[in-house]
């Protein structure tokens, strides 16, 4: 049987969990695992100031778990290629790691798609 190699590198892991460590960070992924967000529309949908938002998405972006694309003057933000080949493809319930998995409720993902 051939083991299939892990998505992330144990380091890489520890850092995903430790961005994931953060209430605000959680709710801003499961948000853009819905969709492509610009950090206006997640300042309203999270409730906190747009440089808490920035800042947690900096931590996000750094941790290789989102993206961000300049729309002119605005950045728009959403899950990172890696993470969306990270998501259990059997479910889509869950990012699979290989190392590790971490699940969304079944809502969170719905309306994920391809």
């Amino acid at each position: 049987m051939v083991m299939s190699r892990p998505i992330l590198t144990p380091r890489q892991c520890s850092e995903v969990l430790r961005a994931l460590g953060d209430e605000t960070r959680l709710r801003i992924l499961e948000s853009l695992l819905v969709e492509e967000k610009c950090v206006s529309e997640m300042v309203k949908e999270i409730g906190k100031a747009q440089p808490h938002v920035s800042h947690h998405l900096r931590i996000l972006r750094d941790a290789g778990l989102v993206e961000g694309v300049r729309e002119g003057k605005r950045i728009c933000y959403r899950v990172s290629p890696r993470m969306l080949r990270a998501l259990k493809s059997a479910r889509r319930q869950a990012l699979d790691f290989g190392c590790c998995q971490i699940s969304f409720p079944e809502t969170v993902l719905a309306a994920q798609v391809g």
